[in-house]
């Protein structure tokens, strides 16, 4: 990942998204509701929206290889489905640490929109919850802000393809 020696790169923020999303024409707004937001809970709480409405971006690694994986909710992403998605066995995909993160993305965990990061990253999204039409809001670069966007633009945005990723809540077979 990053050297060890060289100097670390200013991490990324609302700032910097914003002007990402402005310099593309990206169809999406920063949301401040007050509080931190680092969570789906405290997001879902502090913009009165159910959970399955907050996504997250994860950083995985693949093969060594930095993939981003975006999420609804406190679902939980299988890695088997991972694995599968990408060609590879369980063994070759890990969760990227914080700091690995950070060094990938430019945005600390907590803040990670879903682009707009220093390199753009091959990305998956859960078929099973980010489906064309509905308003969802992800990280929007500080633990304070968020994004919000339809997912018709998310998907358009991310060019990522779109996979069952997680388990339905109720345990049974993904969709």
């Amino acid at each position: 990942m990053a050297d060890a020696s060289a100097p670390a790169a200013r991490p990324l923020d609302d700032t910097d998204l914003m002007a990402w999303l402005t310099s593309r024409g990206v169809a999406a707004r920063l949301v401040v509701p007050g509080v931190p937001t680092p969570t789906v809970p405290e997001a879902a709480a502090a913009l009165g929206v159910r959970s399955e409405q907050v996504l997250k971006s994860l950083v995985f690694l693949v093969v060594g290889e930095p993939r981003l994986v975006i999420a609804a909710g406190e679902d939980r992403v299988r890695y088997p489905a991972l694995a599968a998605a990408w060609g590879v066995s369980r063994r070759q995909v890990r969760m990227a640490a914080p700091d690995e993160a950070l060094a990938i993305t430019g945005f600390e965990v907590g803040a990670m929109p879903p682009f707009g990061h220093r390199t753009p990253l091959p990305t998956l999204l859960d078929a099973r919850r980010i489906v064309p039409g509905l308003r969802v809001f992800a990280g929007g670069g500080t633990r304070s802000a968020l994004l919000e966007v339809q997912t018709d633009e998310l998907l358009r945005v991310t060019g990522g393809r779109s996979v069952p990723l997680t388990d339905p809540p109720d345990g049974g077979d993904p969709a």
